[in-house]
């Protein structure tokens, strides 16, 4: 049986285990914006006919605007294109700095691992989850310069656009990115790959002409060119990770990373806070290999925060 990877989320079992409904959650153990953007109503054609291909061009056109690429394709999500790139990519050896996003370590199981300057490919998560660690542009071209294939998962840099290194034109760069965490529609199951245009054109090959629905087309279009939205938002979620970061250390917690979408603290009983927290509805992160660890999301609503404020003090 394959083991399943740990990940945020999965509030079915924390429903069954502390006994509390899964609607009466509070799940911060995610890094999806808590306020998403406002989904407009979608034409009838969005849910009943095929997607258009016309439609999936308009919003890789819109994409490339806003991530600044020159040669981009859409897929349901970045876990999609995660997956995939081992059907694309042959190399005889990887290096996947750890600790990182499970999967990527899990996708490129059979490939042997050795240090970065040795290997074939190099699989960077920038900002880095679950510890926000940030990956110079230097590093990154100093790889591709070296000869190796690099591929970059920026599921959370658009909180951060400047770290971005989707404007780079280097053969051998895929860069990641997902729509769901900083739009919170997660659901919605949208992702982008970018940069070499071989690597770009054989996942398009892979992924078929029907890839990403028609919600998804529609939806991204317009959030993607959404400027004053995206601009706002930034500020906003800035704001809140200064914010949650007061509570966390008021509650004796040592914030040791993360982004502006979530907190990773370190704590010297981060389990017995997990649990005190469950207890009271309130669903974070913990990790195997570091029990120290915590991870916390972002409240949305008002009492979301005030519930996390008294949970805390509790």
């Amino acid at each position: 049986m394959t083991q399943t990877l740990q990940h945020g989320g999965r509030l079915s079992d924390a429903a069954r285990q502390y006994g509390i409904p899964r609607a009466d959650w509070l799940d911060l153990s995610t890094g999806i914006n808590p306020l998403p953007y406002p989904v407009p109503e979608l034409p009838a054609a969005a849910w009943t006919r095929l997607p258009d291909p016309a439609d999936l061009e308009v919003l890789e056109q819109v994409a490339a605007t806003a991530y600044g690429a020159a040669c981009i394709v859409a897929a349901p999500g970045t876990q999609a294109l995660i997956q995939m790139l081992p059907t694309v990519l042959r190399p005889a050896s990887a290096s996947i700095p750890q600790p990182t996003y499970g999967e990527h370590l899990a996708a490129w199981a059979d490939i042997p691992k050795v240090s970065a300057d040795e290997a074939e490919l190099v699989v960077l998560v920038n900002p880095n989850n679950p510890d926000g660690r940030r990956r110079p542009h230097g590093e990154i071209a100093g790889l591709l310069a070296a000869g190796a294939t690099v591929v970059v998962d920026e599921s959370f840099a658009d909180v951060d656009p400047e770290i971005s290194v989707a404007g780079l034109r280097t053969p051998g760069l895929i860069v990641l990115r997902s729509f769901g965490k900083f739009f919170g529609l997660a659901g919605l199951r949208l992702g982008f790959a970018m940069g070499d245009p071989a690597i770009v054109e054989a996942l398009r090959r892979r992924l078929g002409p029907w890839a990403v629905p028609g919600p998804a087309l529609a939806i991204g279009q317009r959030a993607l060119a959404d400027a004053a939205w995206i601009g706002q938002t930034r500020r906003r979620l800035a704001d809140d990770a200064a914010r949650l970061d007061a509570l966390l250390r008021a509650a004796g917690c040592d914030v040791v990373g993360g982004t502006s979408l979530f907190r990773l603290v370190r704590h010297g009983d981060a389990r017995g806070l997990h649990r005190r927290l469950a207890r009271a509805g309130i669903w974070t992160r913990l990790f195997d290999y570091a029990p120290d660890w915590l991870r916390f999301g972002l409240p949305g609503a008002a009492a979301d925060w005030d519930r996390l404020a008294a949970a805390l003090d509790g």
